[in-house]
């Protein structure tokens, strides 16, 4: 039986299917998300991760990633401390952020898999189109909840799901790795469930606060 990977609600429904993949959405939380049995080993995972060329020279890549560095570094104090959570094999914006005056701390399950990291608290944590590829965004989502300081900022960027038409037609779905699908009301409902301020900036990047208290 199917059941929501972020908020374990077993009421989940058929929400599109291709040649490739069924796709499920939770009636709770509405995260859209592939069917379990198309998920693909870690092996093949990280063989197509391994084709990505994102380089700190790369100029249009750092223009992309401002789109969260800009309105991040507006939010954060000096000299504040994050982290990097699926920095992949090019950690360029935990660059970008060391190089804006910030201490920077990177974690990838296949690149940087240090785990210890993940028992610190940070002023901020980032994820730059990463949060699609989780099999499991319930158990990040927790962690980032424990490491996220009072007062601290959570930096997001994906591309969000609309309708099931766009769906339909979408070309974000049709990369393998992408396998877990957020829409406003996904991260509407993971702000009001954890008491996180929340904002969307554009079209893809979104920022959560947790409160001080």
């Amino acid at each position: 039986m199917q059941h929501c990977p972020l908020c374990a609600h077993q009421g989940v429904h058929p929400y599109h299917s291709d040649k490739q993949r069924a796709y499920f959405q939770c009636a709770v939380c509405e995260l859209v998300f592939v069917d379990r049995d198309a998920l693909l080993s870690a092996d093949d995972e990280k063989a197509i991760y391994d084709l990505h060329q994102n380089h700190a020279e790369d100029e249009g890549y750092k223009r992309f990633l401002s789109r969260l560095f800009t309105p991040l570094m507006t939010r954060l104090p000096q000299h504040a401390y994050g982290l990097d959570f699926g920095c992949g094999p090019g950690p360029v914006l935990a660059r970008m952020l060391t190089d804006a005056g910030h201490t920077m701390a990177c974690y990838d399950p296949f690149y940087a898999p240090d785990a210890q990291v993940l028992e610190t608290q940070y002023d901020f944590i980032t994820c730059t189109e990463a949060i699609e590829h989780f099999y499991q965004p319930d158990v990040a989502w927790q962690q980032w909840q424990a490491m996220l300081k009072p007062g601290g900022w959570l930096g997001l960027m994906t591309k969000l799901v609309t309708d099931q038409a766009a769906f339909s037609r979408w070309h974000y779905k049709n990369d393998p790795t992408h396998v877990s699908f957020f829409s406003r009301h996904t991260f509407e409902f993971l702000a009001a469930q954890s008491g996180l301020a929340l904002e969307f900036v554009g079209n893809d990047v979104i920022l959560m606060r947790k409160p001080l208290s």
